[in-house]
């Protein structure tokens, strides 16, 4: 995808909000949304904290040519008319507005004399679905969240068809839900570590931080699109979180997950267009097993294992009841990039290549070399992420004389343990991990011989909750 005069990191916006370090919706973001405002509901673009009504604009006369029949699309109570229309009108639609917005635009003044109409506070809307969804596909893309969510010991084979293509599920296209609403913990059946199956309400009920990939224009039934087209039929993304009760889907399962995954399915309401993540397109992430077979010929493409990447970082965090009642901040717990972990240790392996050595340590976790009955498959597969991570830098960087560790501990003793949902009991806090264990392990990592790689270190306590009582013991 070539990039553009809205892609320029030098330009400003007017809207003088837009142009502040922090904020989420710069003059070459963009995105478009469903507000309710006034009883009112119409299509917005998000700059800065402002929303700039599409309707009223058009009637203004700002708008001609594509950009206008793009407007005139979205003039409904959802993007579906817009999306319809394919990449150019909203292509003509945002360039017309990066125009607009630009603190050097001629027409500045003339915009900013109905800014009273066009313009309206984020603060004051209510934010809607951006779109009727007619369905929902869950795809598996990741083989580390694969290779966690299963179950089964990390040195299993992944499902044969997981190596050559991406596996997915039909989900319920009726509970996508806008992020913010409440989410009902589900009913179902589970069965209990001790083999009793029980129905009643998930003990396990779990996140999935993912992106959303909203199609415009379809294909006819029975009529395939070619894997170098493809791209032009996405019209934006957006985050999705796919609500998961683990212990249900973990029971029921022989089709695919049915009630488990149903429950709820919450998106963001901005939809950030293909156009405006183009600066972010970077090479697709490739495997590092030798062995992984190539793709089919059908799904094998130059430009997208040249761009089909999205370099964008990711994060969760979590705010519970008693953090919020208390004031508390919320605490970040899973980070990640779209296109894989590898950006990260990037940044630091220039140095050590070039002094001719280092020694990397990545903090994973007891889940990432054990199942953990108390986190969820998402952040058991982040870290088992960095475990593999680990042992593809000593693979590549050995003969640069870089090695890497993944330092596995169980629970440790920190002060995040209070801001937990289920804060365990001070008896068990004395038996965890101290910091200056984790002290100790890292200390005897990098004082190996340089010829030695530790390529993983998993230390616990004697005394693990984990594995003793694990039966009764609530995901905290």
């Amino acid at each position: 995808m070539n990039l553009n005069e809205t892609h320029d990191p030098a330009r400003r916006s007017w809207v003088l909000t837009a142009n502040r370090p922090d904020t989420d919706f710069p003059i070459q973001n963009l995105p478009l949304g469903i507000f309710r405002e006034s009883g009112f509901v119409r299509a917005g673009v998000a700059i800065g904290d402002r929303i700039l009504d599409l309707a009223v604009a058009l009637d203004l006369g700002f708008f001609s040519g594509e950009a206008a029949t793009a407007a005139r699309a979205a003039k409904g109570d959802s993007l579906n008319a817009l999306m319809a229309l394919g990449s150019g009108p909203a292509s003509a639609l945002r360039a017309r507005l990066s125009d607009l917005l630009r603190i050097d635009n001629p027409e500045q003044t003339r915009v900013a004399s109905h800014s009273d109409r066009i313009f309206v506070p984020m603060a004051s809307v209510e934010m809607l679905l951006p779109a009727k969804i007619g369905n929902f596909t869950d795809f598996v893309c990741s083989t580390f969240h694969a290779q966690r969510v299963v179950r089964k010991p990390l040195d299993s084979p992944l499902a044969p068809a997981l190596c050559y293509m991406p596996v997915a599920y039909h989900g319920r296209a009726s509970s996508v839900r806008i992020s913010g609403e409440d989410v009902r913990r589900p009913h179902g059946q589970f069965k209990d570590p001790d083999g009793t199956v029980q129905f009643g309400p998930s003990r396990a009920l779990d996140f999935e931080l993912e992106v959303g990939a909203l199609i415009s224009t379809g294909n006819p039934l029975g009529s395939p699109i070619p894997i170098d087209s493809a791209s032009s039929h996405i019209f934006g993304y957006c985050l999705l979180n796919d609500w998961s009760a683990r212990d249900v889907q973990y029971w029921e399962s022989m089709l695919g997950p049915f009630l488990s995954k149903s429950l709820s399915s919450t998106i963001s309401p901005w939809v950030i267009t293909a156009e405006a993540l183009a600066p972010f397109r970077v090479p697709i992430f490739a495997p590092h097993q030798p062995d992984f077979p190539r793709p089919l010929p059908y799904l094998e493409s130059k430009a997208e294992r040249a761009e089909g990447g999205i370099d964008i970082e990711l994060e969760t965090s979590i705010s519970t009841r008693t953090m919020r009642d208390s004031g508390e901040e919320p605490v970040r717990i899973v980070a990640t990039n779209l296109n894989g972990t590898l950006y990260a240790i990037a940044a630091v392996l220039p140095a050590m290549r070039e002094q001719g050595g280092g020694t990397i340590v990545n903090v994973a976790s007891w889940a990432g070399r054990h199942h953990a009955y108390m986190t969820g498959p998402a952040y058991n597969a982040s870290k088992f992420a960095v475990v593999e991570l680990t042992h593809s830098l000593n693979d590549d960087e050995g003969p640069n004389g870089i090695r890497a560790c993944a330092l596995c501990p169980g629970e440790v003793a920190t002060p995040l343990l209070a801001k937990r949902a289920v804060p365990p009991p001070p008896e068990d806090i004395a038996r965890m991990l101290k910091p200056e264990d984790l002290g100790r392990a890292i200390r005897f990592i990098a004082e190996a011989p340089p010829h030695v790689a530790i390529n993983e270190l998993v230390i616990s306590p004697t005394w693990s909750r984990i594995l003793v009582g694990a039966k009764d013991l609530a995901r905290s």
